[in-house]
């Protein structure tokens, strides 16, 4: 009782957040953070210490240091993965142990051993493992339900998207009025072929008419084979293949 009654006489000057609890909540197959903010609310700088009784199940950064007036620190609780019972209540506490730093704080083990009973000050803190309950699921799925509704509103928030799509109308009238107009070409150059062709016809019954083989029969069967229109429409068929696949892309 003695001892209790010592150390209730200097009375923690740092706030804690959260004061009293330090809550994990699971499923506890990977690592857990929780994080507790000291403030220092005092003119003076204050020197502190993180102590817990399971140091094997959890990592502490940073586990002390010192702390500027008006200024806090947060410290990362980081509980190690376990199989959770949730029959097996925590037993697992925490200790926020404090003093005034001393003029001279280059070493801090001297500081903490140097310490007088009646200078520290400390606050305990409990651990309590949470599972997620039933809401908290349908929360989540609530959320995630929700998330590709707020993202497609982002989406289509931007006003400069309409002018772009009005931008591609115009590129798009541009191409069909090409391919329109290749089009004409091509049945154009289709019906002179075709002429071609008749001519060919005819000039080759001529030339096996022609018993003679006169030079004037050669040189309409050259006339008639000249492969020139068909390769104008080969061409101009690759031009509109060229801009229907840019249209389609």
């Amino acid at each position: 009782m003695a001892a209790a009654g010592t150390l209730a006489k200097q009375e923690q000057i740092l706030v804690l957040d959260p004061p009293t609890d330090l809550k994990f909540k699971g499923p506890f197959t990977d690592v857990v953070t929780t994080n507790l903010k000291l403030r220092n609310p005092s003119d003076r700088k204050v020197c502190f210490k993180v102590k817990t009784t399971a140091p094997r199940r959890y990592c502490v950064r940073p586990n002390s240091g010192i702390i500027d007036p008006g200024s806090s620190v947060t410290v990362s609780v980081m509980l190690q993965p376990f199989d959770y019972d949730p029959n097996e209540k925590s037993k697992h506490k925490f200790m926020v142990q404090t003093i005034f730093a001393p003029s001279n704080t280059s070493d801090m083990e001297a500081v903490w051993k140097e310490a007088k009973p009646d200078e520290l000050m400390d606050s305990k803190l409990r651990c309590v493992f949470e599972m997620p309950n039933e809401n908290d699921k349908l929360n989540d799925i609530e959320a995630s339900k929700s998330a590709p509704v707020l993202n497609t509103a982002k989406q289509d928030g931007p006003m400069p998207k309409p002018h772009s799509v009005s931008l591609n109308d115009t590129e798009t009238r541009k191409l069909m009025e090409e391919c329109k107009r290749l089009q004409a070409d091509i049945m154009k150059l289709s019906d002179e072929n075709r002429h071609l062709r008749e001519d060919n016809l005819r000039f080759r019954k001529v030339a096996h008419s022609d018993k003679s083989g006169s030079p004037t029969a050669l040189t309409l069967r050259d006339n008639g084979s000249n492969p020139l229109p068909s390769l104008l429409v080969v061409i101009a068929a690759i031009f509109i293949g060229f801009f229907l696949g840019k249209f389609i892309l």
